[in-house]
């Protein structure tokens, strides 16, 4: 029995791990004390192992080493999250959610759906800014279902998209849970950032398809906005007109800057067209000139500002020019100063974003240092071996391990939320995929996308909960129309997810079939076989093995005398010999 235990030791300490975490226990404490826990049973039960349990006492010496090394405290990686997470907070807080949400609602308010288009959209747009899933189902919950329930949409697909579009911050750059994988799996977060963001802009895209096909089969739970609620009034072809006149403008500007600039001109050039347009919408708001419509300037005035901040963040890392934490520092402050040209900014919301940050990021430390003392023992049991053994040979190959694992995350994020997955399961996956020849980004996108489930996974979603905490729970009087609205329940909110957690399901699936979404980042691939190798010729000089044109090679040197020293140039003038002194004299100092 204690030979079974023994040799056994990983698969059991691993189910014992699920039981602690079944039963409530905090998953940073449940690593921790199951680590600890089973480093004394396997130091026990080493002589009866037979070599498969490599653990000893002075092994814990290897703890602090852990926890004060380069994968915790000394991590540069991890630093990026509290700036994104102070980032996200600060916007949430100056009210850019608000403004995007009324501005693109009223842009999309006379079709059929175009409230869920609006949410949709600054959903992601929060995402490229924030990545924070729980400021963005806040927000929107709080701003746009309201508004989607004054106008008669359905209360399940209203609290589906809500929650579906929050979550998209998950996937989208610069997300939190991207920063983890990339540190679990031991790759750049750029790269990450970079094969990612196909992949999110594509589930966006998905989002939108489904909200089309709903509007055209059941168009009365999607009713267009009133005439009467569109408060900016009219002005697509002024919209328009600005952006055919700013790509005018960027391409003038990028032909004029292109030979001094080179590769860069294209940037600057839009930068120029930008700034100038946003530059004529104020002028012609404070002026009252009235060239733009009202839908216009606010379009322009309210979409700039955020995209710039995206550019910020995401333009300077793709480019190279800085860090994600870089990033995450230049956003931070970007999100101060638009906070703080809105009137917005206060000590008070200083206050609130930092303990918010300081509550998630020792959130994400505690778990962390209990994944070192739980991988320290599990290591130490061989569990890898197992979990690789396990992994690979599954049946299919690659696909068969790829679709194998992603039932696993997915089923396994009914119960844990995406920080528990990255730390715990991501570690136990990378060695088997990379044995197998998966790249690890690819790999990394591929459950980022699915550990997106884990916020939708009725009954223990995020998002949901999220959604449930702002939702109405009781009848309310709507504040513009007077009538009473029924509240939502917590059965529509589960079932308005259902869908879109099927759409994230397909969004999987096309990802593994169509890897170069990800694999983009690697950039064009060149076949060393297609190289032609020219060796430019030049005056006075024959090619290589040839003799010069119109004559006869030239003479071989004479082969060097080796048994006298070497020349370097002319023979110096021999200096005259010194005289021998008289050794039979003392010596003379004079």
């Amino acid at each position: 029995m204690m030979e079974f235990i023994a040799q056994n030791m990983a698969p059991i300490m691993f189910a014992s791990l699920i039981l602690f975490m079944l039963i409530g226990y905090p998953v940073a404490f449940s690593l921790a004390a199951n680590g600890l826990l089973f480093f004394f049973i396997g130091v026990l039960l080493t002589p009866y192992s037979g070599g498969a349990i490599n653990l000893a006492w002075p092994l814990l010496y290897a703890l602090p080493d852990n926890f004060y090394g380069s994968r915790v405290m000394s991590n540069d990686t991890l630093l990026a999250i509290p700036f994104f997470t102070f980032m996200g907070i600060v916007l949430e807080r100056s009210g850019m959610a608000e403004d995007l949400l009324d501005t693109i609602g009223q842009l999309f308010g006379p079709i059929r759906g175009g409230l869920a288009y609006a949410v949709i959209f600054v959903g992601a747009l929060l995402a490229a800014t924030t990545g924070v899933v729980a400021a963005s189902v806040i927000a929107m919950g709080l701003i746009s279902l309201p508004i989607m329930l004054r106008y008669g949409y359905d209360r399940r697909l209203a609290s589906g998209v809500i929650a579906a579009s929050g979550t998209l911050a998950q996937i989208i750059p610069p997300s939190l849970v991207l920063i983890v994988l990339a540190d679990q799996l031991g790759r750049s977060v750029g790269d990450v950032y970079a094969g990612a963001l196909i992949p999110g802009l594509v589930l966006t895209g998905l989002y939108s398809l489904y909200i089309l096909i709903v509007s055209i089969f059941r168009p009365n739970v999607m009713p267009a906005l009133p005439l009467e609620a569109r408060t900016l009034g009219h002005g697509v072809t002024s919209l328009l007109v600005a952006l055919v006149t700013t790509v005018a403008i960027s391409y003038a500007a990028y032909h004029y800057l292109a030979p001094a600039h080179g590769d860069n001109a294209d940037i600057l050039g839009a930068t120029i067209g930008v700034i100038l347009i946003y530059v004529v919408a104020i002028a012609d708001r404070r002026l009252n000139i009235n060239m733009m419509s009202r839908l216009a300037q606010q379009v322009i005035i309210v979409l700039i500002p955020p995209l710039a901040l995206i550019f910020l963040v995401l333009g300077t890392i793709f480019l190279g020019i800085a860090t994600p934490t870089e990033g995450g520092a230049m956003g931070s402050v970007g999100a101060l100063i638009m906070a703080a040209a809105k009137g917005r900014l206060s000590l008070d919301v200083v206050k609130q974003a930092l303990t918010s940050t300081t509550r998630l990021s020792s959130f994400v430390l505690f778990i962390l240092i209990g994944a070192r003392v739980f991988s320290l023992t599990f290591y130490g049991v061989n569990g890898q071996i197992w979990v690789e053994h396990l992994l690979t040979s599954l049946p299919g190959g690659e696909v068969g391990f790829l679709i194998g694992v992603n039932i696993l995350v997915f089923f396994l994020a009914f119960f844990l939320d995406f920080f528990e997955l990255a730390f715990i399961i991501v570690p136990l996956l990378a060695p088997a995929a990379d044995k197998l020849g998966i790249d690890l980004i690819w790999f990394g996108v591929l459950l980022g996308v699915n550990m997106q489930t884990s916020f939708m996974h009725p009954p223990f979603g995020f998002a949901l909960f999220y959604l449930r905490s702002v939702a109405a729970r009781v009848p309310y009087l709507d504040r513009i129309t007077g009538k009473q609205i029924a509240p939502v329940t917590t059965g529509q909110i589960y079932w308005g997810a259902v869908p879109f957690v099927c759409i994230q399901v397909v969004m999987i699936g096309l990802t593994i079939a169509f890897p170069q979404m990800v694999m983009h980042y690697k950039g064009t691939v060149v076949d060393p076989g297609t190289i032609d190798y020219k060796v430019p010729e030049v005056p006075g000089l024959s090619p290589l093995g040839a003799p010069p044109a119109g004559g006869t090679a030239p003479a071989a040197p004479a082969a060097p005398d080796l048994s006298q020293p070497p020349s370097f140039g002319d023979t110096p003038p021999a200096r005259p010999a010194a005289p021998q002194p008289d050794l039979s004299q003392p010596p003379s100092f004079n």
